[in-house]
């Protein structure tokens, strides 16, 4: 088995507007997400074996440390035979029924001496 990270992103500007709508009005629609969420978790029990939400990004540079934004909301680690069969986990994940959403699914390969 070989180990992925899998990056979940949406435009900022998406996530902000929803932000914005109050929670009464977004309740149902979170709700249904989470529950969808849970199932696809369910069905693919076994090959996820970490998924978090990320928070505020800095970034580092020449320059130095700086506040930015970027698309990635969550992270998971999955393990999976290939890279297309991982890619194939995603298909259809609740995820993508954000607008502009995307998941990218890149294998981790391990540094020796690091």
């Amino acid at each position: 088995m070989e180990k992925f990270i899998v990056l979940y992103k949406a435009p900022v500007s998406i996530i902000e507007g929803w932000m914005a709508t109050p929670a009464e009005d977004r309740k149902a629609q979170e709700e249904k997400m989470r529950g969808d969420w849970q199932a696809w978790a369910l069905a693919h029990e076994g090959k996820v074996f970490d998924t978090a939400g990320t928070g505020k990004t800095k970034v580092v540079s020449e320059s130095g440390v700086a506040d930015t934004k970027n698309d990635v909301m969550l992270y998971s680690i999955v393990e999976a035979e290939s890279h297309d069969e991982a890619a194939q986990m995603f298909v259809g994940h609740p995820h993508l029924g954000i607008p502009e959403a995307t998941i990218e699914i890149m294998k981790i390969n391990a540094l020796s001496g690091v």
